[in-house]
């Protein structure tokens, strides 16, 4: 194992850790996404006769560089794929990324030094640039930070876990920014403009947040950990020119993508307008802090909820469930008119299930990393995982763009108050705030409905037939002799050599042709026998090299010193229980002793869930493994684990 896999801390450490990177990762989006324009429109430029002109520039050029931008986030993920340090593919980007875009949105938070009054054009060209050197930094620091998720597991539940305790992070971090934005920019501010600040106060708000997501990115990079797994291995290096055909012929990738592209893109704009729903319509800015800080509170049980919910309910009628709340909340909002009141829980209850949706989707994409790899036959996590991102970035472009026309357009630029805005303006408002975000959603469920079909047993399934051609992919050196036997350093791989075949685990020794599952038992991934297990404790049967472990933590390839692969597999469609009631003590590259413990199973809990709990052992074969002999030692009746079974020898 190198330094890049190396654990480091304990698993809560690093969850937590993560935990506080998606809570500072989120804080930051929230200040982007949301916030941002509300800075641009209200605050940037003195009201006068080119106050609407320039808005209207830079909410164009926004949507414009964001959307451009958008084109680079495939090749983003692809050379995030391609980096291979001693700290792991990921986190140099994860501290790097988020580092630099902290520096540049806080300058983006100025006047840089009155130049919107002095020289507003030139301030629009050094606005382009810094904007979108933002921008691409943040997209490094976005795409290595959830693509950690399938770097750390990749069985679906371990990633559930993960990205759960992600998701309530990210929760408090996305609403606090709200919470917080009212009373930190009226704190530093030297004049309040009627409750809406000044230039210091706006600024000292985004330094705070940006140095807030620096730390805990940071914070990513010293208390995380990337795995290393077979599965994981890219046989195949994805280049520049493949990178938008893995897009396109990743039909399930693809599915999700035009799902979320719909969904994200008409609720990024409707929160976007919340705060100025509460400024221009309901003319009480100040109570909108308390929106954000009851999304924050009751987005926290929603996260923690969604394992079981997802588990009860599966993911799809989770997101349709949610789809049908959060439009419901839409019509509760069109009629809040001024009151406080309605309009606060109606963003509650629009609120409430984007944690759960977010999810959804998240884990929807992730599996298709192992949908690409089977069907496309090379794994580019990265570059999956850079399409929710860059989703979410498409969403957060049309948002900007859109939130400062619609501004201008009703009125709600500097200087204006509620009292300002006329009946045309509000409706204009309005439309763009209730009408379109709901279209959008409802043109995503019928996309969903219709097109997603990667569900978590289609998914077990995927990782069931990776796992069955495990040996079809070995490195050369996987198969290699890693020390000869009896400790004869000079003997030559291949050569005639016997090993004796230790008996995995206690238990009643069967013939492999009996077990109930058929591509076991009629040969096909190669010859050997079964156990009827008495005890959940797996050993090593030879000395030799871990080369597989597997996610559900429920088989265990192994070559022997001799090259010689075996699969250690326990129970029948074991794969379904997603690693529940399976504990793996090696990791993949390990060098093992026989009667090393490899695995820990539950007898019970496998029989609990209806499946069966017989082990197989299976000897495989492919082009770079010796020919070998199987000679029987004892075939049948009660058996111990560390009791010799077989001889093997290599021809």
């Amino acid at each position: 194992m190198n330094d890049a896999t190396a654990p480091r801390g304990n698993g809560m450490t690093a969850r937590i850790s993560y935990s506080f990177g998606a809570f500072g990762h989120d804080m930051f989006y929230g200040m982007l996404s949301t916030y941002f324009m509300n800075f641009v429109t209200g605050h940037l430029f003195s009201s006068g006769a080119n106050t609407a002109k320039m808005v209207g520039y830079i909410s164009g050029l926004i949507m414009i560089l964001r959307i451009v931008e958008l084109v680079i986030d495939p090749y983003i993920g692809n050379a995030i794929d391609k980096t291979n340090t001693r700290w792991g593919h990921f986190k140099p980007w994860v501290v790097g990324g988020g580092i630099i875009s902290a520096v540049a949105i806080a300058i983006l938070f100025t006047n840089m030094g009155g130049l919107t009054t002095r020289s507003p054009y030139l301030y629009l060209a050094i606005f382009a640039v810094i904007y979108i050197v933002m921008d691409i930094f943040y997209s490094f620091n976005d795409v290595a930070f959830w693509s950690m998720i399938p770097a750390i597991s990749f069985d679906s539940e371990e990633r559930e876990k993960t990205a759960t305790f992600a998701r309530i992070g990210s929760t408090i971090g996305g609403n606090l920014v709200g919470v917080i934005i009212m009373p930190v920019v009226l704190f530093f501010s030297i004049k309040s403009n009627g409750g809406t600040g000044d230039d210091r106060g706006w600024f000292m708000f985004a330094l705070i947040v940006a140095g807030i997501s620096a730390i805990t990115a940071i914070g990513v990079g010293l208390f995380t950990h990337e795995k290393q797994n077979e599965l994981r291995e890219n046989k195949e290096s994805t280049t520049i020119g493949q990178v938008l055909g893995v897009l396109v012929h990743n039909d399930q990738l693809m599915s999700i993508a035009v799902t979320y592209l719909f969904y994200t893109t008409g609720v990024t704009l409707l929160n976007s307008l919340e705060l100025y729903y509460f400024q221009y319509i309901i003319g009480n800015s100040a109570a909108y802090s308390y929106l954000p800080l009851l999304n924050g509170v009751i987005g926290i049980f929603t996260v923690a909820l969604y394992p079981a919910l997802s588990k009860r309910f599966t993911r799809r009628n989770v997101f349709f469930g949610s789809v049908a709340i959060m439009l419901c909340a839409v019509v509760l909002f069109a009629f809040a008119g001024k009151s406080v009141v309605m309009a606060t829980i109606a963003g509650v209850l629009f609120a409430l299930p984007q944690p759960l949706n977010f999810l959804v989707v998240l884990m929807i994409i992730t599996d298709s990393v192992e949908y690409g790899q089977l069907k496309l036959g090379h794994r580019d996590e990265g570059l999956v995982l850079s399409v929710r991102p860059l989703l979410d970035k498409f969403g957060g472009a049309v948002a900007s763009g859109v939130v400062g026309l619609t501004a201008t357009a009703a009125g709600m630029i500097s200087g204006a108050t509620a009292d300002t805005i006329t009946s045309h303006g509000s409706l204009v408002f309005k439309t763009m705030m209730f009408a379109v975000p709901a279209v959008m959603v409802i043109i995503s469920v019928f996309i969903f409905a219709k097109k997603v079909k990667l569900s978590e047993q289609y998914h077990a399934e995927i990782v069931d037939e990776l796992e069955r051609t495990w040996h079809q992919n070995l490195a050369e050196d996987d198969t290699e002799a890693i020390a000869t036997r009896d400790g004869d350093e000079d003997a030559a791989y291949g050569s005639n050599s016997t090993t004796q075949f230790l008996a995995p685990v206690d238990g009643k020794l069967l013939p492999l042709a009996s077990v109930s599952d058929e591509v076991f038992a009629s040969g096909s991934m190669g010859e050997g026998f079964a156990i009827d297990p008495s005890a959940g404790d797996v050993y090593a049967p030879f000395d030799g090299k871990v080369v597989a472990t597997f996610p559900t933590n429920h088989a265990v390839a192994l070559v022997s010193d001799d090259g010689i692969p075996v699969l250690i597999h326990v129970g029948v469609n074991t794969v379904e229980m997603q690693g529940e009631g399976f504990v793996s003590f090696v990791h993949n590259g390990q060098r093992v002793h026989a009667d090393d413990k490899l695995l820990e199973f539950s007898s019970s809990a496998i029989k609990n869930a209806g499946k069966d709990d017989t082990v197989m052992v299976v000897f495989t074969k492919n082009e770079k493994s010796p020919d070998f002999d199987l000679t029987t030692i004892k075939d049948s009746g009660a058996v111990l684990h560390n009791e010799a079974v077989l001889e093997v020898t290599t021809k």
